[in-house]
């Protein structure tokens, strides 16, 4: 009994350890890949009525944090009922901005008309005399039922063209990870459909990208991050 208990409390420590030190959960590869990218200037911004599973990646999102390039600027952010929560404003410290994340509230109580209104306050808050590569990461089910649910405005509603216009206006590249909320898109797969097209369309009409896994459904972040550090590594990468 007493190696039992001894043994599950070393994995218990050990698990902590995991998701507390940068040094013990980064891989040679996404150093290599960290080397290549120059600093950001990242807005993380996260939808607060996505499905609960989604608050079992916040380790996973302080990691990618806390292995940014030396010398960026991390704002984080939650799009709720009609605002923006700003958990922490542009800091160098990320640590600091790595803890500022919280388990989003999976409630309809917090479930914003889009957002894509919130998105448009995140970017005004870029300062234009920051040196370096602008970017957002939006995770969210990109659903706009502001003017109700319409499946033929898929990518083309109004405020999401005034999205994409702020930011290529302020050369900010809009990067979304694709998660169901608690609402339409986990129950419909048209909706699902709906919200990954004008993310899409966001992703690609700033010059950032698009990342999902089917139109139902979650697992996890993993491989969303490992795709995204690819992808900064092929835009921005330096040579070495």
């Amino acid at each position: 009994m007493n190696y039992r208990k001894t043994v599950s409390v070393f994995a218990i420590v050990a698990m902590f350890l995991l998701l507390a030190s940068p040094a013990l959960a980064v891989s040679p590869e996404t150093e290599a890949q960290r080397a290549k990218i120059p600093p950001l200037n990242l807005a993380i911004l996260i939808q607060d009525d996505l499905v609960s599973s989604v608050g079992n990646e916040i380790g996973v999102t302080k990691q990618f944090i806390r292995t940014l390039p030396k010398g960026s600027r991390v704002m984080v952010g939650y799009i709720t009922t009609g605002t923006l929560q700003i958990r922490q404003s542009f800091t160098t410290d990320l640590e600091k901005a790595a803890a500022s994340l919280r388990i989003p509230s999976a409630s309809t109580s917090t479930s914003p008309f889009n957002p894509y209104v919130e998105v448009i306050e995140a970017l005004r808050k870029f300062d234009s005399g920051w040196k370096g590569i602008n970017a957002v990461l939006l995770v969210s089910d990109g659903l706009d039922l502001s003017r109700g649910f319409d499946s033929t405005a898929a990518g083309r509603t109004l405020d999401l063209e005034r999205a994409i216009r702020e930011a290529n206006e302020r050369n900010v590249a809009v990067y979304s990870f694709y998660a169901p909320s608690v609402g339409l898109t986990s129950r419909s797969r048209l909706a699902a459909s709906y919200g990954q097209s004008s993310l899409n369309r966001l992703a690609n009409d700033t010059g950032g990208k698009a990342f999902f896994q089917g139109s139902t459904g979650f697992v996890t972040f993993d491989s969303y991050f490992e795709r995204l550090r690819h992808t900064l590594s092929e835009q921005y990468g330096r040579a070495s």
